[in-house]
């Protein structure tokens, strides 16, 4: 009853509305509702198709924020112009028209473009990994959609126009794509994801038939005894690539084994061995090109239809989408009458028919150009000239994640918000900026700034990593920084060693901080180019760190890091305002390092303000009077906080940050896993066979 009346309301508001709007702007949209919303179809498809592959090395917020967008719009802007063009052919069945209609013959050709666009393009398929555990609604999508799409192909076929047979090619077209687009979401969803990495069930030796033979022997008179024999089965020894072209495939193999690593599964020590006596041969670039091209293999895993694409199931499906799409075009071109259609109707045709030949040709480009096919033709090394016209499009410097590493300063924060503070009087805008979750996000992303990962912080990475790793593999991940003061003997530091980690970073960013801008605050050209590089080094990874405290605390262990963050923040404005401090980090520094620090900071203070700004500076003092090794002792301590919370994040988080540029600290992360420095090596080496013995 209550949904009756209900119904009657809503229709007769919608009556209203109807008498409301001018009749001319009705008869508008029904003449260019359905051609805008093609137009609108087209761009975003477009988008997707040349946005989607370029987010993995863009790490700008402005093509998340477009793909965003596009792939929420897209969908939504298909289904709608489906079930546009579907109501029509029933109002036009209800009514008995003509099925020759011009009209109605594009409309019902147009149709089937939508079902091809709802397929997506290859370069994404789902924007996050969340959409990769919906592939069920997608199947019931694919299921009302393409019931539609087939229902209004069955009302044109009587028609004698030539169009609805060429309306066949492209719902074939449509349909294959709409179902390599499912099933790469199945593929890639988390459960089906891990399943694909379990191996065969292993029974292990027949222990019923041991023991019946050994039973019987016994029996006979026989001394018998079961000994243990452990087989340790020999690693194959990798070939060394010194070349782009040996190291793609070398990294192909090291991601089928530690692509485990991204649902939770462990490694074997065979993997664990082979791996490390690979990388031991290589240098530090080389190391870290092959987890780049190995992280490159897991965004389009994760993220494309690359788990449909990269088989010979992918070769038919693309050769058969692009074959019946150009005889679609081909046919339109020079078979199909044109004299009855208008010229409007007839350029969306074209755009229609233009754009999907197009977006065929980039897919077969992307699918030609990808590591995928490299590693392909150089398993096969053929030496047919398509296999050189195919080679030539594998650039060595081919871009596979955005090579940056996101910067953050709290005392170059403070120092800008305090230059701020001037204009509050002056501009409207401060009211707004104080709104707290504007405030967050210009203190999270407005002042972030943006350095490559130059190969000498690689080298410096790396080598660290290898040398505590034949020291104490487990320093990394269990002692947080405190391996590197250990070893550098009475630093006055011991108090660090065991303050959250949250706020080791703090403390050891504005220390970092301050004895930069100490010793290169003014312009003066380096004394020693060595000591300026590993300051640069040192200074990077340390704002590298504190953006990730900020922006991205997920990927840190837990903690409360903002609140001490804030509260850091908080006190150092404070005092830079009441010193009169503008816009100068250097003066800053410098009449931080002017304070007395005697008496420590906890006691004044007490527990109940979480700022860690002078505690930064008693140890910025104790590191200043340490002249030769300063920077030394910083950038080891830096690589090991680096690695510490590397080995802390959840791949879960790691497999997040694909899609956005990549992250420095994924890939220390899987550097480390293949250095042996990972906790998901759990399976015992070699394996125990009985034999037995009969004396």
């Amino acid at each position: 009853m209550l949904s009756t009346v209900a119904s009657a309301l809503i229709l007769a508001e919608r009556r209203r509305l109807v008498q409301v709007i001018p009749g001319w702007f009705i008869q508008f949209l029904n003449e260019w509702e359905l051609k805008v919303l093609i137009l609108l179809s087209l761009t975003l498809q477009i988008l997707l198709s040349t946005l989607g592959n370029r987010r993995k090395y863009i790490c700008k917020i402005w093509i998340r924020i477009t793909l965003f967008c596009a792939y929420l719009l897209a969908d939504w802007v298909a289904i709608v112009s489906l079930g546009i063009i579907a109501k029509s052919t029933l109002d036009d069945c209800h009514k008995g028209r003509n099925v020759d209609n011009p009209l109605d013959q594009l409309m019902w050709f147009w149709a089937q473009f939508f079902l091809l666009h709802l397929g997506g393009p290859d370069t994404i398929t789902a924007y996050s990994l969340e959409d990769n555990e919906l592939w069920l609604r997608h199947l019931v999508a694919l299921v009302i959609q393409t019931g539609l799409a087939f229902y209004i192909l069955l009302v044109a076929l009587p028609g004698s126009s030539l169009l609805p047979k060429l309306s066949i090619f492209i719902f074939v077209a449509g349909l294959i794509k709409y179902g390599e687009r499912l099933l790469a979401l199945f593929a890639s969803n988390s459960e089906n994801f891990r399943d694909s990495m379990v191996t065969e069930p292993d029974p292990g030796p027949n222990y019923a038939k041991f023991m019946e033979e050994f039973t019987l022997k016994k029996a006979e008179g026989f001394y018998v005894e079961a000994a243990e024999v452990i087989e340790i089965p020999v690693p194959a020894q990798p070939s060394f690539p010194n070349d782009n072209g040996k190291l793609i495939p070398e990294a192909y193999e090291l991601f089928l084994k530690f692509k485990c690593l991204f649902a939770d599964a462990i490694l074997s020590f065979q993997d664990r061995d082979s791996s490390q006596q690979y990388f031991q041969n290589l240098s530090p670039e080389e190391a870290f090109d092959v987890v780049e091209v190995e992280l490159g293999f897991m965004f389009d895993e994760l993220y494309t239809k690359a788990p449909v694409m990269h088989k010979a199931r992918g070769i038919v499906f693309r050769t058969t989408t692009f074959s019946a799409t150009l005889i679609a075009f081909l046919a339109f071109v020079f078979l199909v009458e044109k004299k009855a259609y208008m010229k409007c109707d007839l350029m969306i045709t074209f755009m229609l028919l233009g754009v999907a030949i197009f977006l065929e040709i980039y897919a077969v480009w992307v699918l030609i150009n990808s590591d995928w096919t490299h590693n392909w033709l150089s398993r096969r090394h053929r030496a047919t000239y398509s296999s050189l016209i195919i080679q030539w499009f594998q650039r060595s410097n081919k871009r596979r994640w955005s090579k940056k590493m996101a910067q953050h300063s709290l005392l170059d924060l403070c120092v800008r918000g305090k230059s701020a503070v001037r204009l509050r009087h002056q501009n409207f805008l401060w009211k707004i900026r104080k709104l707290s979750w504007i405030d967050n996000y210009l203190e999270k992303h407005w002042y972030k700034t943006l350095v490559d990962v130059s190969p000498a912080l690689k080298d410096l990475i790396f080598t660290e990593l290898a040398r505590i790793n034949k020291l104490d593999p487990t320093a990394l991940w269990n002692r947080r920084g405190s391996f590197t003061l250990e070893n550098y003997g009475n630093l006055h530091l011991d108090w660090t060693q065991e303050v959250e980690f949250d706020q080791r970073i703090l403390l050891w960013h504005i220390a970092t901080d301050i004895c930069y801008s100490k010793e290169w605050g003014d312009d003066e050209e380096p004394n020693c180019t060595e000591r300026k590089q590993m300051s640069d080094h040192s200074k990077h990874i340390s704002d590298y760190m504190l953006y990730l405290l900020i922006a991205c605390p997920f990927m840190l262990p837990i903690g409360i890091g903002m609140i001490r963050f804030r509260d850091t923040c908080a006190e150092a404005k404070e005092f830079l305002e009441e010193r009169n401090v503008r816009s100068c980090k250097t003066t800053a520094c410098k009449k931080l390092l002017q304070v007395n620090t005697e008496v420590p900071p906890t006691k004044v203070k007490g527990d109940r303000s979480k700022s860690v700004l002078f505690d930064a500076c008693r140890m910025a003092k104790f590191l200043l009077a340490r002249k030769e090794d300063r920077w030394e002792i910083i950038s080891k301590l830096w690589v090991e906080m680096l690695a510490h919370a590397a080995s802390h994040c959840g791949w879960r988080h790691h497999a997040r940050q694909l899609r956005k540029g990549g992250e420095l600290l994924t890939h220390v992360w899987l550097l480390m896993a293949h250095l042996g420095i990972t906790e998901q090596f759990q399976i015992s080496q070699g394996h125990a066979r009985a034999k037995l013995i009969v004396k």
